[in-house]
């Protein structure tokens, strides 16, 4: 294949996960997340949100007069009849704690996508997983990062070949991020690997697969004790031939100039490098740039950049899931059974990080 031709979007896969034919939403749920991305995601891709319920019932009937929904129900209940009268897909987006409850009040069999993470703990992602199977219900986990378009590119590219076999992939991120917009956030004991680098160790595992141990330790800021965690640093073991590392690092508030947001893959053939521009500045963020090199051509190439992760990484999460309910041998990238394996990392981070590294002997 000429690399020069994988710049042309008839070469080059950016195509979100899409069903023949969209189906009806209804929403447990109506925060930030939801009016700000997965309305909009939804909206472009051509999914009708038929009814939505929130605790908050002002939030419920913003999001409705917002995004012109329907019906605004009034408790789960009346939520879950909207759902089997247009024979929907439930979107779940509560604090994960609570997505258990919920799931065993859904209609067995129904399709349901489930805001990330899955549970705040292993126990909890192992018993979403078991609701899932003992009700038969066809879910999925909302990690978009690996549905962001750019990211559909980048596997693309790999699975082309076109820089090699894998053997370094580095993600850091340099920045401040405004935690006064998830106040939930403050009580809680994991913080930064749960709601954020989740989603990093989610999309290495979707270009690469499942590490076999992790490396981590994961720290407050002196300037930031009111939250557990904000700063990360994990390694993910492959074995001898490949590493992978996380650098994040959310109190660099030292002006604008020097924030990162980068993957960097590199393989035996070539590399590519990501700018994350939404995590610049972030809520404001910056274009996304996608770079690729390869040794037969010696100069870095930039390619096109079809949407970003806010809001278009949603539609393939929710796309994909209708998919799968339309054909049930369909393997869906966003599963309950692949983000389970993400949660596995994730607990394993947080278990190497609360037993420490091997303290150094400095008897001479």
């Amino acid at each position: 294949m000429a690399v020069d031709n994988v710049t042309s979007i008839d070469e080059l896969t950016y195509r979100p996960e899409m069903p023949e034919h969209p189906r009806n939403i209804v929403s447990i749920g109506a925060g930030g997340i939801v009016q700000g991305s997965h309305y909009p995601a939804y909206k472009l891709a051509g999914f009708p949100v038929k009814a939505v319920y929130d605790l908050n019932p002002e939030a419920a009937r913003k999001a409705a007069a917002d995004w012109g929904v329907p019906h605004v129900a009034s408790s789960v209940e009346e939520l879950v009849a909207y759902g089997k009268r247009y024979d929907a897909v439930f979107d779940i987006a509560v604090p994960a704690n609570a997505t258990p409850d919920i799931l065993r009040q859904l209609p067995d069999g129904a399709g349901v996508l489930i805001q990330k993470p899955m549970g705040e703990s292993i126990e909890q992602a192992r018993e979403i997983l078991s609701i899932c199977r003992e009700k038969g219900l066809v879910a999925g986990i909302n990690f978009q990062l690996r549905q962001a378009p750019y990211m559909i590119a980048v596997r693309d590219l790999i699975d082309r070949g076109v820089i090699g076999e894998v053997v370094d992939i580095d993600h850091r991120l340099v920045g401040t991020q405004p935690w006064n917009l998830w106040p939930f956030l403050f009580p809680k004991d994991r913080v930064e690997i749960n709601y954020h680098s989740i989603h990093y160790i989610d999309n290495i595992r979707s270009l690469v697969g499942d590490p076999t141990a992790v490396y981590c330790k994961t720290m407050q800021h002196p300037k930031m004790r009111e939250l557990a965690q904000t700063r990360t640093a994990i390694i993910m073991d492959y074995g001898d031939d490949l590493r992978v590392n996380l650098h994040i690092n959310f109190n660099h508030d030292y002006a604008k100039d020097y924030q990162e947001s980068i993957l960097k893959i590199e393989g035996l053939k070539g590399a590519i490098r990501v700018k994350l521009g939404l995590m610049y500045d972030y809520p404001e963020g910056e274009p996304d740039r996608v770079e690729y090199i390869t040794y037969d051509d010696g100069e870095w190439k930039e390619l096109p950049v079809r949407g970003s992760w806010f809001n278009e990484a949603f539609i393939g999460t929710m796309g994909g899931l209708m998919k799968k309910l339309d054909d049930p041998s369909y393997v869906y990238m966003n599963s309950v059974e692949d983000a389970f394996h993400t949660m596995c990392v994730v607990e394993a981070c947080y278990k190497s990080s609360a037993e420490g590294g091997i303290p150094v002997d400095y008897t001479e």
